[in-house]
């Protein structure tokens, strides 16, 4: 009996390690109750938390970003991703490729990730101010017709430039109607 007890002892203290892990891994971001953006090193371009697929709920229901970092060797989970930088109009959708992390810009097309304005010219990252950017913290999530009209645009024209690279997310699995199938 006495065994038992230990075992029992044990499995608790286990369980409840196991659970305070998970819930300190909600710390990393302080609560994040209304915002659906979150900015990234070392651009601080936002990064979706409004997305279930991009940012998914910890253990307490803070959505947490699938990536730490958008630097130009970041490989995302999932493609494409999304990042926006508050002076424009429109976000990024981000892609993975040979040469590191690619971004499609409705205007300009599929580059290299970092956008050139957001690097020195020595090559060092210049974030952007957000303290210069009035309510970046309550900017709304994209739009749903935006997502539906520019996603397949920015995936054609990824697949064109790396047709090796596959499958992409839907705009319907971004925003969290459908479940990502593998």
């Amino acid at each position: 009996m006495n065994v038992r007890k230990k075992i029992i002892s044990y499995s608790l203290i286990i369980l409840v390690a196991i659970f305070l892990a998970k819930s300190a891994s909600g710390v990393i971001l302080p609560s994040t109750s209304g915002l659906d953006w979150w900015p990234l090193p070392p651009y601080n371009t936002l990064w979706p938390l409004w997305s279930p697929l991009l940012s998914p709920p910890n253990i307490l229901g803070i959505p947490i970003p699938i990536v730490n970092s958008l630097a130009p060797n970041t490989v995302l989970p999932v493609t494409p991703g999304l990042t926006w930088d508050p002076n424009l109009d429109y976000p990024w959708l981000l892609y993975n490729t040979p040469l590191g992390m690619a971004y499609y810009d409705p205007i300009f097309g599929i580059d290299l990730w970092p956008p050139r304005y957001l690097t020195s010219p020595l090559g060092g990252a210049l974030p952007i101010d957000l303290s210069l950017i009035t309510g970046w913290s309550t900017l709304k999530p994209t739009s749903t017709s935006w997502l539906t009209a520019t996603i397949p645009v920015a995936n054609n024209a990824y697949y064109t430039s790396y047709p090796q690279f596959a499958p992409l997310l839907s705009p319907a699995t971004i925003l969290g109607l459908t479940a990502l199938v593998p």
